[in-house]
């Protein structure tokens, strides 16, 4: 599997309420999140990393070169407007790549379960896209999901209805008509996640939804304890 995390946010949040490291170097029971991701897939049959940071991520670009002695590390040093644009960056080093796991560098989720979802993606190669979701809401603009009984996904909402049980963790395996969507959405204008995500049940691709008991976002001081607190729990730190 093919891994890649995108790193390149400013975490403005965090910087707002005193935080003084990039959000990527947020330590959670004394490991770092970038650290975290990068363990966890090297553990899941990674033929690749590939990691996008800003330009202004002096701190975060050394510690990854320091990493590459030991990780199959690729790093992508490009500053963009939205996670959208980075995940297009990234899949410009490997236009022909047939199947990507993708995250941000704040989602925190239990191994076991991360595993789970790796092998039902491997298991299933007739799906396009494969969504990690929970029904734990911390997030402050969630993305609603809706899905039929076998789990496909039918809707992605802004507001939640009835019919919407999960919201998105943040974590996507996908593979290559998924992939070759991203470059269509960024020619039509598209700057968020989410519009893209709707842009592949539009165009008739099957993408489903795989829960996870709980998936923490690091956007603020007070999510590193929320964080810090549900590893504790799961016994992983």
């Amino acid at each position: 599997m093919n891994y890649a995390i995108i790193a390149a946010g400013e975490g403005s949040r965090l910087v707002q309420e005193g935080y003084p490291y990039p959000k990527p170097m947020v330590s959670l029971h004394g490991k770092r999140l970038i650290d975290r991701l990068i363990d966890i897939f090297s553990q899941n049959r990674p033929a690749s990393i590939r990691i996008i940071i800003n330009g202004q991520s002096a701190p975060l670009d050394d510690h990854l070169l320091a990493l590459r002695e030991v990780f199959p590390i690729e790093i992508v040093r490009q500053s963009t407007p939205s996670s959208l644009h980075s995940f297009h960056e990234l899949l410009k080093t490997a236009p022909d790549m047939e199947a990507l796991c993708l995250t941000t560098t704040d989602t925190v989720f239990r191994e076991d379960e991360f595993r789970a979802f790796i092998d039902e993606f491997e298991n299933h190669p007739e799906i396009d896209g494969l969504m990690a979701v929970t029904t734990f809401v911390d997030d402050e603009s969630p993305l609603f999901i809706s899905t039929r009984s076998d789990q496909t996904i039918t809707a992605f909402t802004d507001q939640k209805t009835p019919q919407t049980v999960f919201v998105s963790g943040g974590i996507y395996c996908l593979r290559r008509k998924a992939l070759e969507a991203v470059a269509a959405v960024i020619e039509q204008g598209t700057s968020r996640m989410r519009n893209y995500q709707r842009f592949l049940l539009e165009s008739g691709l099957t993408i489903k939804a795989f829960p996870f008991s709980k998936i923490v976002d690091v956007d603020h001081v007070q999510d590193i304890r929320t964080a810090e607190l549900f590893l504790s729990e799961v016994n992983e730190f």
